[in-house]
């Protein structure tokens, strides 16, 4: 199989989350010509668009190694900027081309293609299983933590995953993510009382409030960070009053930020915290404060031992390289898997992800499938514990 010819089928399939736009019946086909044992799951509830999901696997016995993915994409823009077209899979001067190609359809065509030589080439014990959703890039409800709960129903295990992110930074598989800091977004609203600027004195303005906790927290040093985790930040996004009029007083404005934290830091030690500042700020200045977050992921870490060592040798072998292990970036479905299996992530670089020309040479997708059947081999020739 070339998984440079699987990656442009799959990149044809104009896959803009959460429509699936055929990507998924491409891989059910070349996954069931393999032997494998497809279900194709489709998800929805109210409020969220129905999304297609796929959980292949071939085997029935453990260790179960999974590969973790998506299908779905970011829209490519404004197609007059791109120098080819971005549903095209044009391949120039030995680059491919086209949205998905690094962010990650060509990840996928790697490992599938790892995997058709492993099974042709080895007999095994264990299972080789794909978790492959449609709603990585969107809202992340009717992907993957689905397909996770599916599993267990039926009583089936992970044993180890890995995710094929495009983590690394010039060459495949320079960086193994182990990890992700956690992130939480908040939206902030400080309410007072409205009134005519020429009577500052009848009016309570929440601009002043708002200001004085923008600056309270951006100025907190939340942590120094840990030998595996960078200093965990807060981030203001917008801050915004609405107010037309340049001789009244509002009486509500609002703002939003993020806070990225590591392992240091809990969900509950964060809301708590951000609560008890906003409510002496308002006790401070006589607004109502009121907070309300929302959480993407909570940070995690799999810790160095039998598994991530097997990979980073397994990518040294492959490329005479060893992979740096890092925590860094946003987030991704592992934050969902971790919870079932010790999960890595090992992929492409990213650094045209989600962006106009995204594209990825040629010679690292077949270097990556190589990096994958080389992690195959090895962990089904001694699986760690």
């Amino acid at each position: 199989m070339d998984p440079v010819e699987l990656a442009r089928k799959l990149i044809r399939c104009p896959s803009v989350t959460p429509r699936d736009e055929g990507a998924i019946d491409c891989l059910e086909v070349e996954l069931t010509a393999l032997g494998f044992s497809c279900h194709r799951l489709r998800f929805e509830e109210a409020g969220s668009p129905p999304v297609d999901n796929l959980y292949a696997r071939v085997g029935n016995a453990l260790p179960n190694f999974c590969f973790a993915g998506h299908t779905d994409v970011v829209p490519p823009g404004e197609r007059g900027l791109w120098r080819h077209d971005p549903f095209g899979a044009e391949i120039h001067d030995g680059v491919l081309f086209g949205r998905g190609a690094a962010d990650m359809k060509s990840s996928i065509a790697a490992f599938v293609a790892a995997a058709e030589r492993f099974l042709r080439g080895n007999k095994f014990t264990g299972s080789i299983s794909l978790l492959i959703t449609g709603d990585e890039e969107g809202t992340a409800v009717n992907g993957t933590p689905k397909l996770l709960n599916w599993l267990k129903s039926r009583g089936e295990k992970l044993s180890h995953c890995i995710v094929g992110e495009p983590t690394s930074r010039v060459s495949p598989a320079d960086t193994l993510k182990i990890g992700r800091r956690g992130s939480i977004n908040f939206v902030v609203r400080a309410r007072g009382v409205q009134g005519h600027v020429g009577y500052p004195h009848t009016a309570r303005n929440p601009i002043p409030a708002l200001a004085a906790l923008v600056t309270r927290f951006s100025s907190h040093e939340l942590d120094k960070g840990n030998d595996h985790f960078e200093p965990s930040t807060l981030s203001f996004t917008s801050f915004d009053v609405g107010n037309p009029a340049t001789n009244v007083i509002p009486a509500e404005a609002h703002a939003t930020f993020n806070i990225r934290f590591n392992d240091l830091h809990t969900l509950e030690s964060l809301i708590g915290w951000t609560q008890l500042a906003a409510d002496r700020v308002a006790r401070e200045t006589g607004c109502e404060i009121a907070l309300s977050p929302s959480v993407s992921g909570v940070a995690f870490l799999t810790k160095p031992g039998p598994f991530t060592d097997l990979v980073s040798k397994a990518v040294k072998r492959a490329t005479n390289m060893v992979p740096e292990m890092s925590t860094s970036g946003g987030t991704s479905d592992a934050r969902f898997i971790k919870d079932h299996c010790p999960v890595v992530e090992l992929g492409l670089a990213g650094s045209t992800m989600h962006k106009v020309d995204e594209r990825v040479p040629v010679a690292d997708i077949l270097r990556l499938s190589e990096i994958y059947l080389a992690i195959l081999s090895d962990y089904f020739a001694k699986p760690p514990a």
